[in-house]
């Protein structure tokens, strides 16, 4: 069975769009928010606006938003600031936390006073989840910004979804220049999937080929839950047994599990509230080809053994000549590309670029071993990574990707270049516990540091296996690393406190690989014929190219 777009492949082929939105009208000027309109939307529930085809930003203040001391305590927050007790619908209003590769999301339950002091109770389970996932209340106390108040800046391009009358919710929203919203296109996203695709143990769903359509306007609620977003990568807790916490996953929007021999091509992905695209639970022989994801609230493909699993088998799978960019727009510690777990998975000429977290991660997000098998990540094209979170880079490994070199991961011809920012990103990252790899063949340069990464002596998963063979790199390391006598960067142990440091990785081995200046190594890569040439046959195919206007 085929679903496209009538006239794909042909200049003729018309746009198709599958949209969750409700287009949202009778905009009214609202008196009490000077220079907001409003629209009333019944029982509407959300977490994205897109006006005129862009998405807008909900009414956020940095930081906590207001002078005075911050302490966590065990339902909340107390402060000296009288600020909070100002706060319009503070049950609507989400507390932010960054820091490292962690960004996570809690709701206010209330604010009161407490003689001169104001207290903020948190929504539960999410302070729990929150304190028990960060490891303490430090991080609580630095928020790295409070979302989702009438109270807060009001920036053009802003809105705020009123909840406090149940099944009466209104929507404001302060236009940009130029926007007229007696005529102005809006669209709030209601439904969470937008195509989905189960089989059954034995009886996969199969042959199935999408192709030449649009998959817009998705929203993902269970951020809104009392629970909230306590997270970390493209994962989240949920209360489970007792004291223990369940580990799940950012779903995407369209997803198949059990499925075999499914082809999505030629599609495009935006203006989503999740993840785009899943491939998990047995689904194995796809095809992921010339696709463009973009304007994500999450990540862009997801594959593989996906948390809470812990088994199966995903194999054969191939995605290929995609472009993935500007993802995470919501959710930032997401990925391009995130293959959790699988075997004799391609992933080859893709591009990912601008991307708040990781560019492509291999790996489980759990210590899984004995799944992954023959992975290859070949010529792609990986720059502008981990433009808001550190501790990622642009391809990152971590795991057991096999039980040699004959079966392990390669990764071979991909150009990785220009994430110099920030302290600790890495372009080949090979980091916690990850065993038989390739590294083959490939450009990387202008990032913190070219290669490395934390072996964890500690619980036994050091960084072990990994050969490098063929490769340019300016071998950038950052200044608080001391530099070994082999290339790359790999923190130290901590001597005072060895289950928080790192350790030496084991059986590296470094042949034919070649030293770009640390001051211009992009000029001589380009100078360079062998690198050069990883340049230009790094990412989409021409053809690819051409279609989508990308130089």
């Amino acid at each position: 069975m085929i679903y496209q777009a009538y006239g794909y492949g042909t200049p003729r082929q018309e746009r198709v769009t599958i949209s969750g939105g409700r287009r949202i009208s009778q905009w009214r000027p609202e008196r009490q928010l000077k220079g907001f309109w409003r629209a009333d939307v019944g029982g509407l529930e959300t977490r994205q606006l897109y006006v005129e085809d862009r998405r807008a930003t909900r009414l956020t203040r940095q930081g906590a938003g207001f002078s005075g001391t911050l302490k966590a305590t065990r339902t909340g927050y107390v402060t000296t600031s009288t600020v909070p007790r100002a706060w319009r619908h503070p049950g609507d209003i989400e507390f932010v936390y960054r820091s490292g590769y962690l960004e996570g999301r809690c709701g206010v339950a209330g604010v009161s006073a407490r003689g001169r002091q104001t207290i903020i109770t948190m929504d539960q389970p999410c302070w729990h989840l929150a304190q028990t996932l960060y490891g303490g209340r430090e991080l609580l106390e630095a928020p790295d910004s409070v979302e989702n108040s009438p109270t807060f800046a009001r920036k053009p391009g802003s809105w705020y979804l009123d909840r406090s009358r149940p099944g009466h919710h209104a929507l404001f929203y302060l236009p940009r220049p130029g926007e007229d919203m007696r005529r102005a296109k809006v669209v709030a996203p209601v439904l969470e999937s937008l195509l989905t695709g189960t089989g059954r143990p034995g009886r996969p769903l199969h042959d199935i080929g999408v192709r030449g359509l649009t998959f817009a306007h998705a929203t993902w609620l269970a951020p809104s839950e009392p629970a909230g977003f306590a997270s970390a990568w493209s994962m989240y807790l949920r209360p489970g047994k007792g004291d223990d916490a369940t580990l799940l996953t950012v779903p995407g929007t369209v997803a198949f599990h059990a499925a075999e021999r499914i082809t999505l091509e030629g599609n495009r992905f935006t203006h989503l509230g999740a993840q785009a695209l899943e491939l998990s639970r047995n689904s194995s022989y796809n095809v992921v080809d010339g696709n463009v994801i973009s304007d994500v609230s999450d990540g862009g493909i997801l594959m593989g053994v996906v948390p809470p699993d812990r088994k199966g088998i995903n194999r054969g799978n191939r995605v290929t000549n995609n472009w993935i960019h500007h993802i995470g727009a919501e959710y930032r510690a997401a990925s391009g590309i995130w293959d959790t777990a699988t075997r004799q998975t391609t992933l080859a000429r893709n591009q990912v670029n601008d991307v708040p977290y990781s560019g492509i991660l291999s790996g489980p997000g759990d210590d899984l071993r004995g799944v992954m098998r023959h992975n290859r990540i070949v010529n792609n094209r990986v720059f502008a990574t981990n433009r808001l979170l550190e501790d990622g880079g642009g391809i990152y490994l971590r795991g057991e990707q096999g039980t040699s070199f004959a079966d392990g991961a390669v990764i071979s011809g991909n150009a990785v270049t220009s994430s110099k920012h920030g302290d600790w990103k890495v372009g080949i990252y090979t980091d916690d516990s990850t065993n038989w790899a390739t590294v083959d063949g490939n450009a990387v340069y202008d990032y913190v540091a070219s290669i490395g990464g934390c072996s964890e002596e500690w619980g036994d998963r050091p960084v072990q296996n990994v050969r490098y063979r063929g490769n340019f790199w300016d071998d950038a390391v950052p200044a608080w690393v001391v530099r070994r006598d082999y290339p790359g960067a790999w923190p130290p142990a901590n001597k005072e406190n060895p289950e928080e440091g790192c350790g030496d990785p084991h059986r590296l081995t470094f042949a034919g690989n070649t030293l770009l200046p640390p001051h211009a190594p992009g000029p001589a890569c380009a100078a360079h014929t062998g690198c050069a040439a990883i340049l230009t046959n790094a990412g989409p195919l021409p053809s690819y190219r051409q279609r989508w206007g990308m130089p």
